[in-house]
């Protein structure tokens, strides 16, 4: 793709999966889920591929088997409304940067290059999130569902946030661990990076979500941003 600058003006991140691995509050708040109807514990494994996808999706993988016996449109309201509730109860718990997040996050900042998230994520749960893990310096954006029209796929979200930042999408970044986060970036015209170590479904091939670059481990993101823009 053609780009504009020699520095990305913009670096964004879809937010579970990519910027922060909450996977394991999820996970555990499933569980005790599970302990309160009676049922053992559900693997992290088997959980992971459908933290991307929302609370619905991880309620029909952790109780697939009872929401085929019970009435199940109620049976998953409820269990969904159950697991929202402890979630912002409890919701930055075991919640973390991905290793090497932290350290992407202060070279950008003696870059100068502001930095922001674009998530599928409510701001109800998205804010408490990002004020106890208070990242630094602190994200210039953040642009939930209830900021826009229309969630990803759609690169509103992303529009909004270079408006935000005062940069030109074309020289902004846009990173994600689902086809649909580089699909927004890509109709944004952004340069897309695949988060292969977020959650991705063992199914899905990462090579047909047509981004500019893969990566397998957050480390691998300062490194390849200093080489894509040093080399134009």
């Amino acid at each position: 793709m053609t780009l504009h600058s020699k520095h990305p003006e913009a670096v964004l991140f879809d937010l579970d999966g990519t910027l922060i691995d909450t996977a394991a509050d999820f996970h555990r708040i499933i569980n005790i889920l599970r302990n309160e109807e009676a049922l053992s514990s559900i693997s992290y494994e088997a959980l992971l591929p459908s933290v991307s996808d929302g609370s619905k999706a991880m309620i029909e993988t952790a109780f697939s088997a009872q929401l085929k016996t019970d009435s199940s449109e109620e049976r998953l309201a409820d269990l969904q409304a159950r697991l929202l509730k402890l979630y912002l109860e409890q919701t930055c718990v075991d919640s973390r940067p991905f290793d090497g997040i932290t350290d992407l996050l202060c070279w950008l900042g003696e870059q100068s290059i502001p930095w922001g998230v674009v998530t599928n994520k409510p701001w109800l749960y998205t804010a408490p999130l990002m004020q106890q893990l208070d990242l630094q310096p602190a994200a210039g954006s953040v642009i939930c569902p209830e900021h826009i029209h229309h969630k990803k796929p759609h690169p509103e979200g992303l529009l909004l946030a270079c408006q935000e930042l005062k940069c030109a999408p074309q020289n902004c970044v846009y990173i994600g661990d689902h086809i649909r986060d580089i699909e927004a970036g890509n109709r944004a015209g952004m340069l897309t990076i695949a988060a292969a170590y977020g959650y991705v479904n063992s199914d899905d091939n990462i090579s047909d979500w047509n981004s500019d670059y893969r990566i397998e481990h957050a480390s691998e993101l300062q490194p390849l941003l200093a080489s894509h823009y040093d080399s134009k």
